[in-house]
């Protein structure tokens, strides 16, 4: 019989937790912006993208998001001006999202109290070393779980082009 106090559970356990609580105290912020967390997701991920675009592929890769999924966020970005489709020079099948002017004033808006959020609830808890082995292990998780959340990312040096 399997302990109902095995560390797995424990470790899932807190996981689902900390999420649960960190949504819970960032989601007002995103709310008043008028972004769900989905939304913000994908704009932050475009933001910190080169060129502040992905191609859709990649982004619903990095968001988890299925092809019709993140189709169906981009088109409801698009709309709110905050997003534009970009055709690829080299693959006429392929299109980009890239963040418009709105899209980056929309995330520097939202990111003080987001920002904030992380570090008084999440970050601030954790001395830089502790937060250096977190993040390193996070990683490695990610990486098993998410293999394809770095989809589209580029080495430092590398020109990307939509």
């Amino acid at each position: 019989m399997i302990p109902f106090d095995d560390p797995r559970l424990t470790a899932i356990g807190l996981l689902t937790e900390v999420y649960a609580g960190l949504m819970a105290k960032m989601t007002p912020a995103l709310t008043a912006a008028g972004l769900s967390e989905v939304d913000f997701g994908t704009l932050i991920r475009l933001a910190r993208s080169p060129h502040h675009s992905l191609r859709m592929g990649d982004l619903a890769a990095q968001t988890g998001l299925s092809t019709s999924g993140v189709t169906r966020v981009v088109d409801r970005l698009e709309r709110d001006g905050l997003v534009v489709r970009q055709a690829c020079a080299t693959d006429r099948r392929a299109s980009y999202a890239a963040l418009t002017d709105k899209g980056v004033d929309k995330v520097q808006e939202v990111l003080p109290q987001h920002l904030h959020d992380i570090e008084e609830s999440f970050t601030g808890l954790l001395s830089p070393e502790q937060l250096e082995t977190f993040l390193a292990t996070l990683r490695i998780i990610r990486d098993v779980v998410h293999p394809c959340a770095t989809a589209g990312a580029v080495e430092p040096g590398q020109i990307v082009r939509p």
